[in-house]
């Protein structure tokens, strides 16, 4: 008898010393321990956020991990301000709460877009931004919607007069930037002037015409400075670690995965995703992007014409007044290899849109460029029948898995919800935030 109760002892001691006790093992006995290859192993342990590089610099932006000049894109973000209306912000369409998305088929500013608002969190790793891929760099992206009439609806003249008049902008500006001009003498700088669509602001587009070239450059510097504050504000926007990251680390180790993390359905949905639902072919990296533009057949908008995407953004991106390449830029020529080797031409352009990242994807419903599909059934229900575009080539197969099979898909990229790895006070109005600074 003493020698059994010494064996259970030992046993017990041991299972407490190598898995957190015996609650531990019957609890672990309950998930899945499948048989990962070394294969598998690669692959899953390639899509931890634990792999994702340090940031790179962006050479276009001098003042991008500036903390003052993030300081100042924070206020600029949230600020209703810098619109035609003093009614739209860049929060208004890149919410904290909806992972810097609107929850919207298309955006809403001044007016209607014809596509949804993409995530910003994590772009500062992506060489090209919007769902065409017309800007190359976060400042770029930022200053188009400023200007756009169904967006911000305001122009950069409005925006120079706004930062020189108010104290607080002018002090934080002038510490990065240098002096600011004289805007006072409004027959120079009139208060709204712009090269704008002259069809939805006529008088803004004359005025800005009227301006010497001269007076547009002042007041183009000012607007770029901006954007490149506004950038490195969103540089800070990066995701945290989740549920999947953690089961990735612990098959990363060489040791058996922690069982505990992940249900049957959501590993079942690990291996499709890696496998037979052959997602990681474009959604890999600690981002799940591979940052590249895809035709995936993605369903007309009723009553709207098809969008030819890519083949168009990529015509814009090269001609864009905001490149890397342009005199606003603070990079080199040298420095702008993304840009000057872009593919320009090839019929996989056509219809093509960026491939999205998967991090906190059940957080930015509606999905597809103009927000086609309303949730992930339908997502993986499109990808599942891979339909044919309307133009050009889709790159999907039909994949035809059974619907538990879809719905063990969706249960894997739950596990991708995670808290934002940035400070709780870059993620409230800087009025709000204890410490804006």
């Amino acid at each position: 008898m003493f020698g059994k109760i010494l064996k259970l002892l030992l046993l017990t001691s041991l299972l407490g010393a190598t898995a957190g006790g015996i609650g531990y093992w019957l609890e672990a006995n309950k998930y899945p321990k499948p048989a990962w290859s070394d294969k598998e192993i690669k692959a899953i342990t390639s899509l931890s956020l634990s792999k994702l590089p340090p940031l790179p610099p962006d050479a276009s932006n001098a003042v991008a991990d500036d903390s003052a000049a993030a300081a100042l894109g924070h206020r600029i973000f949230f600020d209703t301000r810098f619109s035609g209306n003093g009614e739209v912000a860049c929060v208004t369409c890149h919410q904290p709460d909806k992972y810097f998305t609107d929850g919207l088929s298309q955006a809403i500013g001044m007016g209607i877009t014809r596509r949804s608002s993409p995530t910003i969190v994590g772009t500062a790793y992506h060489p090209f931004v919007f769902w065409d891929g017309h800007a190359d760099s976060q400042w770029s992206q930022a200053l188009g919607p400023m200007e756009s009439s169904v967006e911000h609806g305001g122009s950069r003249m409005q925006y120079a007069h706004l930062i020189s008049s108010d104290d607080g902008y002018r002090q934080q500006y002038e510490a990065l930037f240098g002096k600011l001009p004289d805007f006072s003498n409004e027959n120079r700088f009139p208060p709204r002037a712009g090269p704008v669509d002259k069809r939805a602001s006529p008088d803004v587009a004359t005025a800005w015409e009227a301006m010497n070239a001269a007076d547009q450059k002042l007041v183009t510097r000012v607007y770029s400075n901006i954007g490149k504050a506004i950038a490195a504000y969103e540089r800070l926007l990066m995701p945290g670690p989740s549920r999947f990251d953690a089961y990735a680390d612990s098959l990363s180790t060489g040791g058996a995965p922690d069982y505990k993390l992940l249900t049957p359905d959501e590993v079942a949905g690990l291996r499709l995703f890696i496998g037979n639902g052959r997602c990681i072919e474009c959604h890999n990296g600690a981002l799940l992007s591979n940052d590249d533009f895809q035709n995936i057949g993605t369903p007309l908008m009723e009553g709207k014409p098809f969008d030819f995407g890519r083949s168009i953004g990529v015509n814009m991106v090269l001609k864009a007044e905001f490149n890397c390449l342009s005199e606003y830029s603070d990079a080199d020529a040298a420095e702008c290899a993304e840009l000057r080797f872009v593919k320009r031409v090839g019929t996989d352009l056509a219809g093509g849109f960026k491939v999205p990242g998967l991090r906190n994807v059940t957080q930015t419903a509606p999905y597809m460029h103009a927000g086609q599909l309303a949730d992930l059934d339908e997502v993986m229900d499109h990808y599942n029948k891979a339909p044919q575009p309307v133009f050009g080539h889709s790159m999907l197969t039909k994949l035809d898995l059974e619907a538990d099979q879809l719905d063990q898909l969706v249960a894997f990229m739950q596990t991708l919800d995670s808290k934002l790895a940035t400070s709780e006070k870059w993620l409230q109005p800087p009025e709000t935030a204890s410490n804006p600074h």
